[in-house]
């Protein structure tokens, strides 16, 4: 069966995130997924709250940019996240924009290479082991977790292009896809992926729903140009397009509302009452 899911947008205000989580979590929604975007709202903090405000939803960060965090940092939040929630806690790492990294002086100069020595760092630190490596990014001399999640956790990595979907592929337990990815663009991904028993794909699908919806969408569209700009309608809509998306290989679809929506806890309790129903 398909995943579902939906995004609490990181333009919502940090404190509109308990409402919604607390009517995604009643509504019975699988998932709900945070952004870390720059300078927006922190990835950890808020899913670490979200987590604590809700009993069954599972919280995804889609993604953590890695060169703002040393690997070790980022293990013992992973760590914390899920030995105080277990699997609710759904977490993806990336490259993060390059112009934001730029920005707080972070920018790699070989992200690719970043992100393969993070992602193989924190697996195995994630795993309970002694990590010491020498890397051009990472440098760790004899760290261990002391309190290392009881089993080690599935991590996912963010990828877009050919290279980086490869990294994801070889090191991740899943894939993130670029918001606006269409079908074929899954399709296409899979191939640079692989075939991984297993192995995830998450896919953030632009929906609008309600009120002024196709306008609503058609001015992110503008705002964006998206590859694909996404449906506005009625679930049974939305549902068929969630369907393409697992007919082409994602195995979680989440549903990303437009900035302007109205009605956010509405969005995530329409996700989970009237689409999830229709979808297989």
């Amino acid at each position: 069966m398909t995943k579902l899911g939906a995004i609490f947008l990181p333009q919502n205000p940090p404190e509109r995130l308990r409402d919604i989580a607390r009517a995604a979590d009643e509504a019975g929604l699988e998932q709900l997924w945070l952004w870390e975007d720059c300078f927006l709202n922190s990835g950890i903090a808020a899913a670490a709250a979200a987590l604590a405000w809700t009993t069954r939803l599972r919280v995804g960060i889609g993604i953590l940019p890695v060169p703002l965090r040393n690997v070790a940092l980022t293990a013992m939040e992973l760590a914390t996240l899920h030995r105080m929630f277990g699997d609710r806690a759904i977490v993806g790492v990336g490259h993060g924009v390059q112009e934001w990294m730029g920005q707080v002086g972070v920018r790699a100069a070989s992200p690719m290479t970043m992100l393969r020595e993070q992602a193989t760092a924190l697996r195995a630190l994630l795993r309970g082991e002694t990590v010491t490596t020498e890397g051009r990014y990472v440098r760790l001399d004899g760290v261990r977790l002391d309190w290392p999640p009881k089993e080690p956790p599935p991590l996912f990595v963010g990828a877009m292009g050919p290279k980086t979907l490869q990294l994801a592929g070889e090191l991740g337990d899943g894939t993130i896809l670029v918001a606006g990815t269409p079908p074929e663009g899954v399709r296409t991904a899979l191939g640079h992926i692989g075939a991984r028993e297993g192995h995830e794909v998450v896919v953030f699908v632009p929906v609008a729903m309600g009120p002024s919806a196709a306008e609503r969408l058609a001015r992110q569209q503008e705002r964006h140009g998206m590859d694909f700009a996404g449906v506005a309608g009625d679930a049974a809509a939305v549902a068929a397009t969630v369907e393409r998306f697992a007919g082409a290989g994602a195995t979680t679809v989440v549903l990303q509302p437009t900035v302007d929506d109205p009605d956010p806890e509405a969005f995530v309790r329409a996700v989970a009452t009237e689409v999830r129903p229709l979808v297989g």
